[in-house]
This record gives C-alpha cells, sequence and structure tokens, in this order.
C-alpha cells in the first residue's frame, strides 16, 4: 500500500487520501541467520540513526515513511506496496555502513493524504475531517484540521451541497508541517470543545504506547495505540512531512485532518496513512500542539 493524504489539493494528482494501513507488516527482504544476529547485536549511535535518516530522506522514495525506534535503537522504514525491492536496495545504498541499522516493514496498500471534532468540512472540490476546535485570547473561535486540506482552500462549508458556510481558512502549512486553521465567520454556527461526546479539555504529547482515538467524517471513530514519535513521511511529489506521529489506528479518505485524542486530552490531527478500517491500517498524524503553538490557541 501506498502512504496517502486524505484529502486532495487543487491537482487530480493532490487529491490522494493520506492513510497509512498497518495491517500484516511484512519485513521487506529475508536476511540470513548469521546476518540478522549481527546486525541485531549492533548497536548504532545517535548519529550513525541520523544519518540513517538521512540517507532515506536523499532516496526520495515515495510511499515511504521512517523514524526511530528507540528501543532497538534501528530506523524503522516503514514501505508501502507501490515501492519495489529495488527501490529499498536503493535505500540500503544510500545509507552505506549504517544499512544495518534499517528495519524495512511492508505495510499493505498506497501511503496517501486523508476532515465537534470529526465532522466534515468540505471546500470547493474535496472533503476532510475537522481536527479540534479551538479559540485565541481575544476570543475568536477557529478550528484546526491538516494543512493538505486547507491548502489551496478558501471557503469551508458545513455541508456537500456548499450552501452552508463555516469560514475562510486563516492559515496553512503544509508540506513539511501538516497543520491549518479556519476561521468561524458564521455567527449562526455552534462550536462546542468536543469530539463527538468527547469533552475535550487540553493538549499533550504522544508517547509511545499511549491508548488513542481517532475520529473522522469517512469512518467514524477507531482506536489504537502510538507506535512511534517523529516520523517522516514522504508522501511523493515532494510531499514531505516531518515529526509525525506513528500509529496502528487505521483511516480512509476523507478522515484527513480529524482528531487524535486521549481521553480529554487532544493529541494530534490526521495526516496520512495505509489501509482501511476493513483490514487495518498505519496512521500518521500532526501532533497538535504544534499547530496550536504556531496560531497561538487553545482547546477549551
Amino acid at each position: 500500500m501506498r502512504i496517502k493524504r486524505t484529502t486532495p489539493r487543487s491537482s487530480v494528482a493532490r487529491r490522494v487520501s493520506l492513510v497509512v494501513a498497518a495491517g500484516s507488516l511484512v519485513a521487506a527482504g529475508a536476511l540470513a541467520a548469521p546476518t540478522a544476529m549481527a546486525d541485531e547485536a549492533t548497536t548504532y549511535s545517535t548519529a550513525q540513526l541520523a544519518e540513517a535518516s538521512d540517507a532515506v530522506l536523499a532516496a526520495d522514495v515515495a510511499g515511504t515513511a521512517w523514524n526511530v525506534d528507540p528501543k532497538t535503537k534501528r530506523l524503522v522504514v516503514t514501505a508501502d506496496s507501490t515501492v519495489s525491492q529495488a527501490e529499498i536496495n536503493e535505500i540500503k545504498r544510500e545509507a552505506g555502513a549504517n544499512a544495518g541499522a534499517l528495519k524495512v516493514e511492508r505495510t499493505p496498500g498506497k501511503l496517501s493524504k486523508l476532515i465537534s471534532g470529526g465532522d466534515a468540512i468540505y471546500a470547493s472540490s474535496w472533503r476532510c475531517s475537522l481536527g479540534f476546535n479551538v479559540r485565541n485570547s481575544a476570543g475568536t473561535y477557529y478550528f484546526v484540521t491538516a494543512g493538505h486540506c486547507t491548502d489551496g482552500a478558501g471557503t469551508w462549508y458545513t455541508n456537500s451541497a456548499r450552501t452552508t458556510t463555516i469560514g475562510p481558512t486563516s492559515g496553512s502549512s503544509f508540506p513539511t508541517n501538516d497543520y491549518g486553521l479556519v476561521r468561524y465567520s458564521n455567527t449562526g454556527l455552534t462550536h462546542p470543545g468536543t469530539v463527538g461526546s468527547q469533552d475535550i479539555t487540553s493538549a499533550a504529547d504522544a508517547t509511545v504506547g499511549m491508548s488513542v482515538t481517532r475520529r473522522g467524517s469517512t469512518t467514524g471513530t477507531h482506536g489504537g495505540s502510538v507506535t512511534g514519535l517523529n516520523a517522516t513521511v514522504n508522501y511523493g511529489g515532494g510531499d514531505i512531512v516531518y515529526g509525525m506521529i506513528r500509529t496502528n489506528v487505521c483511516a480512509e479518505p476523507g478522515d484527513s485532518g480529524g482528531p487524535l485524542y486521549s481521553g480529554t486530552r487532544a493529541i494530534g490531527l490526521t495526516s496520512g496513512g495505509s489501509g482501511n478500517c476493513s483490514s487495518g491500517g498505519t496512521t500518521f498524524f500532526q501532533p497538535v500542539k504544534e499547530a496550536l503553538s504556531a496560531y497561538g490557541v487553545s482547546v477549551y
């Protein structure tokens, strides 16, 4: 499967969904036992892991995502179904002496980009999911969502007929980051500080193993856990995002921008991934605290 962005941008190619399915990850290549044992016995320094990460970035293979596993001290490289063995070999060649630090895992489907929180929101020609309702110190209300959703979007609507206005895009950051801000200009709309029926009272950083829940306008509510931090995801076409949260929660196109939360705490915004909610998947999220800080807003 290929890493996908959940919401299309202005061109058709940009309208792929960002959801990574992690069901049944398979090692990309079988290693002879002695080599595998030797690799496991090798300790890689923080500098070597950073060099290996730079090498994967330099290889520039669309449909890959990578992050350091702090327990194994390896760089986990997730490759979707569109990544060929030749491309994996190229990544290893690029890594050179640090190739042993790479742990390649296959994920089915295609990584692509994937809008109370989780409700459908509509731009001129695509649908995403609302992330979290927020406000600034002056009491102006907004919501945060994915940046690949707000990129190129002007006015947002509550319905597919685009007859009920929400308001305009006020900020957008994609690629590198994946967050955007939309201001409520329609005073007739309510904007509760909830995700569905779950009240959200604060924002927090993700931790590996944290139990999390995601809500989106395509697939509803699904749970899972955080499996990695500070992941880099290459969606292709120059769309590379950094510092993402890796999870085993499923998502599908249209879920982009939707909220990731743990109890009453806001954690992230749905960026993309592979798979689906029938067979499972791997999904990446933009940390929400970064977005809140960038725009000077807070959940409530």
